[in-house]
């Protein structure tokens, strides 16, 4: 039996408070990671004058943020909750990942490799041996 990803699992806890839904708090996001708005921009794939987090706050850079944010909840749960862990996990280098920070892998355009890695990892954590 394999207890990695589910189907539900794509939600996960929010174990760092950016909120989820109507309440997501985007800013959150780049705060924690300490992105720039060029790096918003970049990853959101919208102008650097349209990055803004207010009401009119384009559509494209809300779902981008929200599905980083959801990944940084996953990684979270692996540290039992622990904001700083977290926090420092996306800025140290990973050899895993080349030698480059999972933070720098989102400011250079490289989020859905570092999501699979993710799953990935998980997966292979959770799986257990069958005993026959």
């Amino acid at each position: 039996m394999n207890s990695g990803i589910g189907l539900f699992d794509a939600v996960p806890q929010d174990v760092m408070n950016f909120g989820q839904g109507m309440a997501f708090q985007p800013r959150k996001v780049p705060d924690l990671l300490g992105l720039k708005n060029e790096d918003v921009s970049r990853l959101s794939g919208i102008s650097l004058s349209s990055v803004r987090y207010d009401d009119n706050m384009p559509e494209q850079m809300r779902d981008r943020l929200e599905e980083i944010g959801n990944t940084i909840n996953m990684v979270a749960t692996m540290f039992n909750g622990d904001v700083n862990k977290t926090a420092t996990w996306f800025r140290v280098r990973n050899p895993m990942l080349g030698d480059i920070s999972p933070r720098d892998m989102i400011r250079l355009g490289r989020y859905t490799r570092l999501r699979k890695f993710i799953i990935n990892a998980m997966n292979t954590r959770n799986e257990k041996p069958v005993m026959a």
